[in-house]
């Protein structure tokens, strides 16, 4: 694809949900993350590609490594077999270049390859780590990778923030960065204990049974490094958009810690609309008081 891609549409068609926490934040937000999404799950595509062999998707995961490693991932051109990819996720592959041309000026081009770059080991990560008769993750490995994936992205929303709305933050970024690292673990945490099962029967054990307990707690701890992150937040859109994960992602928790032995929980759609309107009260303070609200 040449051009700027439509980034919007592909979020809409690519992730509806998250979609939806982007339009309650400003703008000048709304477009780095939005891009960071998207690339980030083009790569993951090509990860959980389960028609592609394991071997092959490491050498194209590499290949992506190494022009990150050099700034040109614009380059990266994996060779598809047709069947390999529906056409929404060709669709996707196929805008990069377009979307690598949306990021924005040099400082903010860097944060968001850094953050693919950082999210991209975590996929090799999970790849080379889970072949034919490999074994749960240690405690270290799944804090290691947690951190990779998605704290990542919490230390990255951070310094957007600082750079686009830096009066939302009631404390220095470099205090905030800590926080959004547990929160996204937390977030990633939470969805890896729901999803434990299905990850199973594609070869992936993240975790073991009997250590839920100690797996529970180790969520909600992280959890509350999230509670702390948000009260460093004025009231307005980005808390708003930053409250919302948390507030799925705790009931969540909780289903799954109320029956451990269940299919893959989901919380009822009445659930995820009382969050969203919960989050409105954060959008009441008048907008002189706080310009990012």
């Amino acid at each position: 694809m040449s051009g700027r891609a439509d980034a919007p549409a592909l979020l809409r068609a690519h992730a509806r949900t998250f979609a939806l926490t982007l339009r309650v934040l400003p703008p000048a937000l709304r477009e780095p993350l939005g891009i960071a999404y998207l690339i980030a799950r083009a790569s993951d595509t090509i990860a959980d590609a389960s028609r592609i062999s394991r071997e092959r998707r490491l050498k194209l995961l590499e290949h992506l490594d190494s022009l990150l490693a050099e700034e040109s991932p614009h380059q990266w051109r994996p060779e598809l077999v047709a069947g390999e990819l529906t056409e929404q996720q060709k669709q996707l592959i196929n805008a990069l270049p377009g979307l690598l041309e949306s990021c924005g000026d040099a400082k903010e081009r860097g944060e968001i390859l850094r953050l693919w770059r950082t999210i991209l080991q975590g996929q090799l990560f999970d790849l080379r780590r889970f072949g034919p008769g490999a074994t749960p993750l240690t405690g270290e490995e799944l804090e290691f990778y947690c951190g990779l994936v998605a704290g990542s992205v919490g230390a990255a929303w951070t310094r957007l923030i600082a750079r686009h709305a830096p009066r939302t933050l009631l404390r220095p970024a470099e205090q905030m960065i800590p926080l959004g690292i547990a929160y996204g673990k937390g977030l990633q945490l939470v969805n890896i204990l729901r999803d434990r099962s299905e990850d199973r029967v594609l070869g992936r054990c993240y975790v073991r049974e009997e250590e839920l307990p100690e797996l529970f707690a180790r969520a909600e701890e992280w959890l509350r490094g999230a509670d702390r992150y948000l009260a460093g937040l004025r009231p307005g859109r980005i808390l708003m958009a930053s409250s919302l994960p948390l507030a799925l992602a705790r009931p969540t928790l909780g289903l799954i810690r109320a029956d451990p032995t269940a299919a893959r929980v989901k919380l009822p759609r009445h659930r995820v609309r009382l969050a969203l309107l919960r989050g409105l009260v954060s959008l009441w303070l008048p907008r002189p008081a706080d310009p990012a609200s």
